[in-house]
């Protein structure tokens, strides 16, 4: 097992590591759609499948689920720049999507400073489902969906 982060095409192009439709659907299994804003547990305006709404965008129309589709694989792509940019060590695609979906739920910020990167870029690989199950709070609660959310990851990750 390497670490991939582009994949070379027969005609010496490359493409990107990209999160794969299992760990697209996974994202919105648990990020649920909506087609207008609403306040996330945590306090974010947040629109389609958990995109958060930045000062400069205007969603008061709402949205259809091909624009919650564009704006899921936007942020999703950003999610994949940070797992690729903080982890270290080889990941099977399983735990590649695993990762993403917990960052597209956290943010990169909380990855990087994460135990459960430092156990995986040590690959103390058995350790991490674990790790996934402390990021389970949101707004000083304990919620089930993050609860749920972190054990489909941390299943995601060792299959």
């Amino acid at each position: 097992m390497r670490h991939i982060t582009h994949f070379e095409r027969p005609n010496g192009a490359t493409k990107r590591r990209a999160v794969s439709d299992k760990g697209l659907d996974l994202i919105k299994r648990f990020e649920g759609f909506s087609r207008t804003v609403y306040f996330c547990p945590a306090g974010y305006p947040t629109i389609g499948y958990g995109h958060v709404v930045k000062d400069d965008e205007d969603f008061s129309s709402g949205i259809d689920e091909t624009k919650g589709e564009e704006l899921l694989r936007q942020d999703a792509q950003i999610a994949e720049r940070a797992v690729l940019r903080l982890i270290n060590v080889p990941l099977t695609d399983g735990q590649f999507d695993a990762l993403v979906s917990f960052t597209y739920n956290l943010g990169g910020g909380a990855l990087q400073r994460s135990t459960l990167r430092r156990k995986i870029n040590r690959e103390e690989h058995a350790e991490v489902p674990e790790q996934f199950m402390r990021w389970v709070w949101a707004g000083g609660r304990k919620l089930k969906g993050l609860v749920r959310r972190r054990a489909a990851e941390a299943t995601t990750y060792i299959s």
